[in-house]
């Protein structure tokens, strides 16, 4: 985006994570051109101001440019080569991390064999970093996360899904400190049998306290351990199915026995705390705290 001549951000908001702390764009005047299409005209020109401010839906602004005819020759054809090239190579390779579960790999695994029409729902904290990378979505309104960061939405969010739509698969990506804000909606889904599948991500931690902890008060960790159940018995104890996953192997078959069991089901998936992102340990980024204090 540093790079670019013209923006045309369609539907988006440039808030403080999609700009990278308001680090990518001058505010409140870009130097790149920019055309910002989004259907809440309180949105435009919030903090940026763009060159061309659109009042209109994505899906309408999009039926509209797809009348124009394309330029004959696209300056920047290669460039998009490059950038889906950079883009598959991000996500096309999970990336090694600490302890005998990769999440990476579950993630590409379960993407390559979900069909195209299954819903994947997302609580908040890191854990959902390794979805949004890894995972495609290939389909319109596949897609169930929170833009706020509120975490227990994935749970109620796949049994509100689940039943609109019951002759799809229903995925929730839930932490486990994100589970327990709402897990008691897992009763929700056995009592109205709404077969769901949680794969509940459990480092035994406040992830993403921890690391905001870890990198900017190094030494003053507080409040983030969390001492958990055993999630696969609390599904049992519902009246659903349960199972635990310990190593990466073995979440393939755990996966097919959820979908076998034919009731709502949780995926107790324990992750080592280290595993803080797809790309950095807890171990780097205190040392680089550590550094930085001298």
């Amino acid at each position: 985006m540093k790079a670019a001549d013209l923006i045309l951000l369609i539907g988006g908001r440039l808030g403080e994570w999609p700009s990278q702390g308001y680090t990518l764009l001058d505010v409140p005047v870009p130097k790149q051109t920019l055309i910002h299409v989004h259907p809440g005209i309180e949105e435009l020109g919030r903090v940026y101001r763009p060159h061309l401010a659109i009042h209109a839906t994505p899906t309408a602004f999009v039926a509209a440019l797809g009348q124009i005819a394309a330029p004959n020759d696209i300056r920047w054809r290669d460039e998009t080569k490059a950038a889906h090239a950079d883009y598959r190579a991000f996500s096309d390779k999970p990336t090694v991390v600490p302890g005998p579960v990769n999440l990476g790999e579950i993630v590409v695994g379960l993407r390559d064999a979900l069909p195209d029409d299954a819903v994947v729902t997302t609580g908040a904290g890191n854990f959902s970093i390794w979805v949004q990378r890894f995972h495609r979505y290939r389909r319109y309104g596949t897609q169930y996360a929170p833009a706020s960061g509120s975490m227990g939405y994935g749970l109620p969010a796949a049994v509100a899904m689940k039943r609109l739509y019951p002759q799809r698969t229903v995925v929730a990506f839930c932490g486990d400190g994100d589970f327990m804000m709402t897990g008691q909606e897992f009763a929700t889904a056995v009592q109205y049998d709404l077969p769901i599948i949680v794969i509940l991500v459990d480092n035994s931690m406040y992830g993403t306290i921890r690391m905001h902890q870890e990198r900017h008060h190094p030494g003053r960790v507080i409040a983030t351990t969390l001492r958990n159940p055993d999630f696969a018995a609390y599904a049992k104890a519902f009246g659903g199915f349960g199972v635990t996953v310990e190593k990466t192997a073995d979440f393939a078959p755990a996966f097919k026995a959820a979908q076998q069991s034919g009731k709502p089901a949780i995926i107790h998936v324990k992750v080592a705390s280290e595993a803080i992102t797809p790309s950095t340990t807890l171990e780097a980024i205190r040392k680089q705290a550590q550094a930085a204090q001298g």
